[in-house]
Parts: C-alpha cells; sequence; structure tokens
C-alpha cells in the first residue's frame, strides 16, 4: 500500500473477544479484526497484533508503532502527534514496537514494514492525527451522551472531557464501556495548527532520562539465564569458503565451550564474549579465497569508469538535450563517491534461541518483517514460530535495513544448545559491512550567458533496489541512484537524466544514510560551483537565478548566505562554499566556511544551515538531527572511504576508517523557517549538503576543483586541480 490513509481507511474494532473488555481499541491501519486470537501480554492487557491505539481504565494511551526509534527521535515525535490531535497529555502516551507483519504494519510511503528514507513522521503523520482526532471524537460523544448534552458543547484537554456549562469532566479512562458502543465518525475536523498546544514546540524526548541512567536496553545489552557468547570470523574475502581449522589452541582457553565452523564462517562459543574472542583470535584458519581473490579497488574502479561512458537507460528528459548540446560549446565534469561502511555506535549483535519447534531472536532491526522470514528460511520453521523481540537501535543509518547478520546468528544458533549471544567485533563489522555504493556521475551542460540552457546528467553505480525491492526497479531505473537529480531544482529547459546500472565485483552494496541524493547532490552542486566561476558570477547569485520555479530552495538559499555573512571578506586560504537541495521534502541551503592550510590540511571553522522542513513536530529534535547529520556527512568527505586490495578490505576500525573527533567538530548555526507544509525528512537531509559545500569551500580557497570524495589533501597541497 502507498500512499496516505484516509478516514475511510480508519475502522474501529468491532468485537475482538473479552480479551478487551477492560480497554478500548480503535485500529488506525488497515483490518478491523486481528490475523488470529487475541493474545494477552505478560501484564495481563488487551493486546491485538495490528497497529492500534489503546486507552485503558487508567487513561494510559498506548500506540502499537511500526516505527523503531534508532536515535532518531521518533518514538517522541509520534507520541506527540497523537497526544496532540487526542488531546492527551505527552506523559500519558506510551509506545510499544510492533511485531512484524507486513499486512497490518506496512510503511504507506515505502510499502513494506521498515524503518528508513526519513520517511517515519511523513508516512504516518495524516494517520495518526486521523486516527487521534477520530478518538476524540468518539470519547466526546460518549461523555455527551452521557450528560445529556450537544456533543458541541464539550471539550477535551489533557485525557479529559470537559463540560464547561456544568462544570462536569471524566477521564478518558472513564469513558471506555460507553465509546465501545458508539460508531465511528463518518469525517473529523483535524485541528488548525494555530491550535496545537504540543506539535511545534521544544519538547523533551521521552527516551533521553533511560538512555542516560542505562536503563534503555539495546540488542547488544540482552541478557538471559543460561547466556552463551559467541563471535566470528567469516573468510577475508567476499564469497570465499572455509577449509579447515585448527582448534587445538582455542580448546585450551579458560571459558571456551563450542567452536562451530559453518560453510563461510568460524565461530567461537564460550561463557563470556573475552574467552570467544580470546578462542577466536587463536583458531589458525584456511580459507578457500574463491574467484575473488585478485579483486582490488584499481580494477571497481577502471569498470566503473568504462562503463560509465555509455549509454543509459533514461530516468527524465525535459526539452531536446541532444540538440542544444551538440550545437554549442559544452562544459563537461565527472564526479566520483567511494564504498562507505556504517559503523555504528552500537556493533553488530543478535541474540538466538534455536530449538526445533521456535527461534526466538532478541535484536534492533530496522525491517522486522523480513527479519523474521530470513529467520525462518534458515531454520526451516513456520514464521509464527519465529519471535522477533525488537529492541532500540544503537544506530542504523541503513545497515540495520539487511539481514544477514540476522541469518547468520540464527545458523550459528542452530549449532548451540541454548540461547547464545553472537557479537561482530568492529574489525569484522566494518569489513564485512554493505556498503554504500561507489559512484561515477558524469555531466554535461551548455551555457546561454549566466544561465545553464541544457544539462545532461549521467549516473553510474550498482543498484540496491534491484536486490532491496525489485519490483521498484522499473525497466531498469533505480529510483534511489537518480533521487535529487530527476527532481534538481534548477530552471533549466533542457534536461537528460540517465542511469547505467555497473555492479561491482565481490563487494556487496546496500543504503547508507542520505542514500541516493548522496552523490547526485555532490555532483550537480559541485558542478555549479565550476559553472558559477566559467559565467564570472557569485555561486549563490549564479544558483539564485535558476530557482524561479521553487521558492521554499530559494528562501533557504537566501536565508543560509545571510545568516553566514556571505560576501563579506575572509582572510587567505579561507573560503565559504554553498550547497542547496530538495531531498526528502526538505529544502536546506548548507554553507561551510573552511581554512586549508600549505599542507592541504582542512579545517572546518563554521557551518550554517537554513532549514525548511515544513512543520517541526519538534524543533529540538529537528536542529539536533541537523547537526548530527552535518557531522555524519562531513566525516565522510573528509575521510570516508573502504578500499579493496586482494579481495580484503583494507579499514578495520576507527583509526583507519576515521570519524570526526570532537576538536575537529565546527560551530553549526541551524535556522528553521516557520512552515505549515506537511513535515518533510529530516534524519538524513543534513547528511547529502555538508560534503559539496565543503569541497566548494575548498574550491573558494585554493581554486582546487576535487571532482572525487574522500578530500585529497595531496591534490590540495599541490594545487592540482581536475579542471
Amino acid at each position: 500500500m502507498t500512499g496516505s490513509i484516509e478516514l475511510s481507511d480508519i475502522s474501529r474494532r468491532h468485537v475482538l473477544g473479552g480479551a478487551l473488555a477492560s480497554a478500548f481499541v480503535f485500529a488506525f491501519h488497515l483490518p478491523v479484526r486481528a490475523a488470529g486470537p487475541v493474545q494477552k501480554g505478560p501484564d495481563g492487557a488487551a493486546f491485538a497484533p495490528n497497529a492500534y491505539i489503546r486507552i485503558d481504565g487508567t487513561g494510559q494511551v498506548t500506540l502499537i508503532m511500526p516505527q523503531v526509534e534508532m536515535g532518531q527521535g521518533i518514538y517522541t515525535a509520534v507520541a506527540t502527534i497523537l497526544a496532540e490531535e487526542l488531546d492527551a497529555n505527552l506523559s500519558q502516551v506510551a509506545l510499544e514496537h510492533a511485531p512484524p507483519d507486513e499486512k497490518l504494519y506496512t510503511n504507506p510511503l515505502l510499502g513494506l514494514q521498515a524503518t528508513g528514507g526519513s520517511t517515519s513522521v511523513r508516512a504516518f503523520w495524516t494517520p495518526l492525527r486521523k486516527a487521534g482526532a477520530a478518538t476524540r471524537a468518539i470519547l466526546v460523544r460518549a461523555a455527551a451522551d452521557q450528560w445529556h448534552v450537544a456533543p458541541e458543547s464539550c471539550s477535551t484537554i489533557n485525557g479529559a472531557v470537559v463540560h464547561k456549562e456544568s462544570g462536569r469532566q471524566m477521564g478518558y479512562g472513564d469513558l471506555l464501556d460507553a465509546a465501545k458502543k458508539i460508531a465511528v465518525p463518518g469525517d473529523v475536523a483535524l485541528k488548525d495548527p494555530k491550535d496545537f498546544v504540543l506539535i511545534g514546540k521544544p519538547l523533551k524526548r521521552l527516551d533521553t532520562t533511560d538512555k542516560v541512567n542505562g536503563k534503555t536496553i539495546y540488542g547488544i545489552d540482552t541478557m538471559m539465564p543460561g547466556l552463551k557468547f559467541a563471535t566470528l570470523a567469516q573468510c577475508p574475502v567476499f564469497g570465499g569458503k572455509v577449509v579447515n581449522v585448527e582448534d587445538e589452541g582455542a580448546r585450551k582457553i579458560a571459558g571456551v565451550q563450542q567452536i562451530i565452523a559453518l560453510d563461510d564462517l568460524v565461530a567461537v562459543v564460550g561463557d563470556h564474549m573475552w574467552a570467544a574472542k580470546r578462542g577466536l583470535e587463536a583458531l589458525d584458519i584456511t580459507w578457500d579465497e574463491g574467484a575473488n581473490a585478485n579483486v582490488s579497488s584499481k580494477d571497481i574502479w577502471e569498470h566503473l569508469r568504462a562503463a560509465s561512458e555509455g549509454e543509459g537507460v533514461v530516468a527524465k528528459s525535459v526539452g531536446d538535450v541532444t540538440n542544444v548540446l551538440y550545437f554549442g560549446e559544452t562544459y563537461d565534469a565527472s564526479y566520483e563517491m567511494p564504498f562507505l561502511a556504517h559503523a555504528t555506535m552500537e556493533p553488530l549483535n543478535c541474540t538466538v534461541h534455536v530449538t526445533p519447534t521456535s527461534c526466538d531472536i532478541w535484536v534492533g532491526t530496522q525491517i522486522i518483517a523480513r527479519a523474521r522470514s530470513v529467520a525462518a528460511k534458515a531454520t526451516g520453521l513456520p514464521e509464527e514460530m519465529v519471535t522477533i523481540h525488537q529492541h532500540l537501535l544503537g544506530g542504523g543509518f541503513g545497515r540495520r535495513l539487511e539481514v544477514d547478520m540476522i541469518a547468520t546468528a540464527v545458523r550459528i544458533g542452530g549449532e548451540v544448545d541454548g540461547p547464545v549471544k553472537i557479537v561482530w567485533t568492529r574489525e569484522e563489522d566494518v569489513q564485512h559491512d554493505i556498503y554504500r555504493p561507489v559512484y561515477r556521475d558524469s555531466i554535461s551542460a551548455r551555457m546561454s550567458g549566466e544561465k545553464v540552457i541544457a544539462l545532461k546528467y549521467r549516473v553510474a553505480g550498482s543498484s540496491v533496489i534491484a536486490r532491496f525491492l525489485p519490483p521498484a526497479f522499473n525497466q531498469g531505473i533505480d529510483i534511489d541512484a537518480v533521487d535529487s537529480a530527476v527532481d534538481t531544482p534548477y530552471d533549466i529547459p533542457n534536461v537528460q537524466v540517465e542511469y547505467v546500472r555497473v555492479e561491482p565485483a565481490a563487494v556487496p552494496t546496500g543504503f547508507w544514510r542520505g542514500v541516493g541524493p548522496n552523490n547526485n547532490v555532490f555532483a550537480i552542486e559541485c558542478f555549479m560551483d565550476e559553472l558559477a566561476r566559467k559565467a564570472n558570477k557569485d555561486p549563490v547569485a549564479f544558483r539564485r537565478d535558476m530557482l524561479g520555479k521553487t521558492p521554499r530552495i530559494r528562501h533557504v538559499l537566501d536565508l543560509a548566505a545571510e545568516k553566514s555573512l556571505w560576501g563579506q571578506p575572509l582572510p587567505p586560504r579561507v573560503g565559504r562554499g554553498v550547497s542547496v537541495q530538495p531531498t526528502f521534502n526538505t529544502s536546506i541551503a548548507t554553507v561551510v566556511e573552511a581554512e586549508v592550510d600549505t599542507g592541504g590540511d582542512v579545517y572546518i571553522r563554521r557551518v550554517t544551515l537554513a532549514v525548511d522542513c515544513g512543520l517541526a513536530v519538534n524543533p529540538d529534535t529537528v536542529v539536533a538531527q541537523v547537526e548530527g547529520g552535518m557531522i555524519f556527512g562531513l566525516t565522510a568527505a573528509l575521510y570516508g572511504e573502504i578500499t579493496l586490495e586482494k579481495g580484503r578490505v583494507q579499514q578495520s576500525n576507527f583509526h583507519d576508517y576515521r570519524m570526526l573527533r570532537i576538536d575537529q567538530a565546527p560551530k553549526i548555526d541551524v535556522h528553521l523557517v516557520k512552515s505549515g507544509e506537511a513535515p518533510g525528512g529530516i534524519g538524513e537531509a543534513a547528511v547529502v549538503g555538508g560534503p559539496p559545500a565543503l569541497r566548494n569551500a575548498i574550491y573558494a580557497a585554493t581554486g582546487v576543483a576535487l571532482r572525487r570524495l574522500p578530500i585529497d589533501r595531496a591534490l590540495i597541497a599541490e594545487k592540482k586541480s581536475w579542471l
């Protein structure tokens, strides 16, 4: 299912059995009835396996939520949206993880049960508001009927219905029996944004306290009686197999319980993680490295560059690009983006307990239904015998949209008697990631005076969509790979965007925070700076003149320029760079101010962003996401690159896969535009603008036009440009 959920799709629970006698349930997402018998949770409270609002006798509201919390603040945001329309105290709203069920919990913007693509608020903004408003209307009617007054004479506040004229008041928990007898209203007006009391306010996040005091349990924190610990080594070459394992030394280590050799990996099980890790290090493993043993980064780039010279599948065509480019002088450039690992704060982990008749999994995953499916396939059990215990995630960034770690853990767990927690070392995590693809984006343009009149843009890279969601890979076009290229904000009368699918040898590729816009915004915004210089025009003014049809983009550009003091003098070897983007239905302009020393080292002095994300449910969370995303993107621009030699990933931990450190972090000024538009995505948007703005700042400071990431300090020091 795609698109927003209409009120006609909202339906009451009808009769779900005696287990719901103490709770009023209002389903807001598809089926009226549960797929099977109603279950009870450990506290005896009624539970039904679909997305619903539950109000108990104390007035507490529980929302079973299919989106997962991985640091982006979504649980506070959705609780705020629901509490606003329901007129409940935010403290009255609790959220529970939804169980896996693609039919009941599909993200309407993604078409599957998943958290990603900066869709959580966008996808559930309208359904949650309608659910809350309709529930509130039913409760008002229930109270009005008991008081024999018109519903219009009643109001709601802080989880209660109030009749002001008589001074009467009833809490929501006292209205359950009456509410169950009232039909769902056909149409309910949503609040006017001017009447919001929660949405738009900088409220404290609901999950902060428990994260600070250590009560929050992530997947890696899972503990239970009889738990064993395991870690593993996979073949250092992708696709390799185990030939032989000499384990005599490992078996002598205290605490080592079991050594498991599967076709492509070896795991050591111990009483604790240290025993498992020491046991693994003591093994002497012989690998069959297979067909990829000689693959190198050089091979991958040569293949990609050659393929990018061919014609691609046309994803967008406006005007007559071919003739306009043919009969005039063109400006050509190509930009390249490397493989990147995710390196989440919480390393990969998965706890499993596999028996002949059941499989329990404790994990934090962005895609819980697919996680259950892969576990069922690995064990041979029916899906209903697989239970996923969802946890908060210590970072996702797209890595936990994959289920390879769950399949691996279940295979290991099937060899262990009792529950076992499998933890990947940081080295194993970095060297067996599912990486952000390498991309090469080639651009040709023709200018007339100070404006671009034709643009031909070709994206070459692997297709994550073709593997991850095959139905969306339509007619040879990866919709993610061309995102922010087919919808570039500039007024260019002749545009053609092409896609060339090029799969790298050996290396698995997947979504990485910011996804397709990462490569396209980088290429287009770097190219715009080069065209501005060719036209002898200021980069901000050059862009502004081509943004007549995208006023929100033009407004954030003007705001960022103003707040960054664009145009004011700077010291030698200091430059400002700008980037604009229409990503995830959010308009952002980024200005980076950077200094470059004579050795090519880059120091980021200041970052200024103007952000129009529509209505900000919680401005504090938006600012935090923008700041975090900017650091994430700048880290990649300065240091991020995964390379291969003889089939092996060369990076292993944070000493050679660097992060931006606290003493390097710049001052980040975020300016939110007040807007009445529906919310846009924010978790990934700020990642995208930092790299091109930084590159353009270096260009302004040195005249060196870099065309690939990460930043090449040697080229800068030598003042060598791609131009």
